[in-house]
């Protein structure tokens, strides 16, 4: 009995729902009443806009400074972190071993030399004595034989004069080029090594460049580039900082690489800076911007009004009271804006307000209801 009463109460309160929810339609079906919304303009403005890439900081010469010979460091001659000119000496090796291998380099070119002109006179009295016939053949072959032993003695004794030149330069390590050195990686009275102990870095920061790669479809655009001279009023590259302000110099594309990695499909382009407060450093990681082509007189719209649906972009256009969704192509978002490539006309009037309760084709009405005060 008591299941009965519950089923006869179910129903009775469907039929009173549908009679409360049955519209003043003569039909009898529900009509929805329109959907309050906002709507902007589709206008065309002067869009510029830059596509960024992750860039690193590079100095246009670097270099390792590293001991060529073995010792002691006997002196340090600069102040870490300076800029140092061209030829000046920054490290000294203890030069008192190849000071003295110099020297004896000296005294065995002296010796060889005296012995080649003793053996040259020799040939020269021996070759008289040949044309009168008055000493034996064997005799002329042995003094010609002895005088180029001597050359090649004299010879050997140049080349270990200049080796041993070499290894007392090498015990003064001094700047290649003019650039800003870093901090010292070895103090006085540490033993180096020829070849494997660094001693500093070296390098140069003004101008200086920035790295970044791009995939190898965009590589004829770069070529494009490389003719840009990258004056201060060429705004084609701008960098970012990492504190998010832009630098205050234009750069100019110098370098697009060899060839493209066969791994990540990119190459490497580098673009140059003036870098005259030194506020660049090698190795800093920054953005670079570059002026996309198509900036220009673009189709622009609120952000708000666009809609994503499974990786697609829509935006509902009013038109006669209806709400029509159109599939639209994004451009780069400019601030509170975002260019559209195609899927809209100039003059479209987008709904930005109020769209999350339509459908294709719902009905509308321009302007949102105010918003209900506080009851005084």
């Amino acid at each position: 009995m008591k299941k009965r009463n519950l089923i006869f109460f179910i129903c009775a309160f469907g039929v009173i729902s549908f009679i409360a929810c049955k519209g003043p339609a003569s039909n009898g079906a529900m009509v929805m009443p329109p959907t309050p919304v906002n709507i902007a303009e589709a206008t065309r403005q002067a869009a510029i806009y830059y596509d960024n890439y992750p860039a690193t900081v590079v100095a246009l010469n670097k270099v390792e400074l590293r001991a060529q010979v073995s010792g002691f460091i006997t002196g340090i001659f600069f102040k870490e972190g300076e800029v140092v000119p061209k030829g000046k000496t920054l490290y000294e090796i203890d030069r008192r071993k190849y000071e003295a291998a110099y020297r004896q380099a000296e005294a065995s070119i002296m010796s060889a030399r005296a012995n080649f002109n003793k053996a040259q006179k020799d040939m020269d009295r021996y070759e008289r004595l040949a044309e009168q016939d008055a000493i034996a053949r064997q005799t002329l072959d042995n003094a010609a034989a002895a005088l180029e032993t001597n050359r090649s003695q004299l010879a050997a004794a140049e080349a270990s004069l200049l080796a041993a030149r070499t290894d007392l330069d090498y015990s003064l390590i001094k700047a290649p080029f003019t650039g800003r050195i870093g901090i010292s990686q070895v103090k006085l009275g540490a033993q180096v090594s020829p070849g494997t102990t660094l001693l500093n870095t070296i390098s140069s920061e003004d101008p200086i460049a920035v790295d970044f790669v791009v995939n190898e479809t965009d590589i004829s655009r770069f070529v494009a580039l490389q003719g840009k001279t990258g004056g201060d009023n060429d705004s084609t590259f701008r960098l970012q900082l990492p504190g998010g302000a832009y630098y205050k110099h234009n750069g100019k594309l110098i370098a697009i690489d060899r060839g493209v990695d066969n791994q990540t499909g990119t190459i490497k382009i580098r673009v140059e800076f003036r870098n005259p407060d030194d506020a660049l450093k090698d190795g800093m990681s920054c953005v670079l911007n570059v002026l996309n082509d198509a900036s220009g007189n673009r189709l622009v719209i609120p952000y708000k009004a666009i809609t994503e649906q499974m990786g697609e972009f829509f935006v509902f256009v009013a038109r006669d009271s209806i709400a029509l969704q159109r599939k639209v192509h994004l451009g780069p978002k400019l601030r509170d804006q975002v260019v559209i490539l195609d899927g809209l006309e100039q003059g479209d009037k987008v709904i930005t307000e109020g769209f999350q309760r339509l459908r294709d084709s719902g009905r509308i009405q321009v302007g949102m209801p105010p918003q209900q005060g506080a009851k005084k």
